[in-house]
């Protein structure tokens, strides 16, 4: 059986460019989704964790991570210890090494 030869069919003037302006607002969207996390991951990426005012970390001592408590805030330092600090005071309270294993 012989396939029938496809018509040509062309698009109307109007759908020709809405079909144009869909794909333009298909690749804008697609940068922008990419900038946007282009941007986001050079603003947060290296960035040493904020600390608060409160505390005072020894010298040397670099924070990775922060967290808090009722009375307390926890600093995970590079050098694998976390540091606990009295909230209200900003002394230190204890500090636990961490083992690698």
């Amino acid at each position: 059986m012989d396939k029938a030869p496809q018509p040509e069919f062309e698009l109307p003037p109007s759908l020709r460019l809405l079909r144009l302006l869909v794909t333009v607002l298909t690749g804008v969207m697609i940068a922008g989704i990419v900038v946007i996390v282009a941007l986001i991951w050079t603003r947060y990426s290296g960035r040493p964790a904020p600390l608060p005012e409160a505390i005072t970390l020894p010298a040397g001592v670099t924070a990775t991570a922060v967290t808090q408590g009722s009375d307390w805030f926890a600093v995970v330092t590079a050098d694998d210890r976390i540091l606990i600090f009295d909230r209200a005071t900003g002394a230190q309270r204890q500090e636990v090494r961490i083992e690698r294993r």
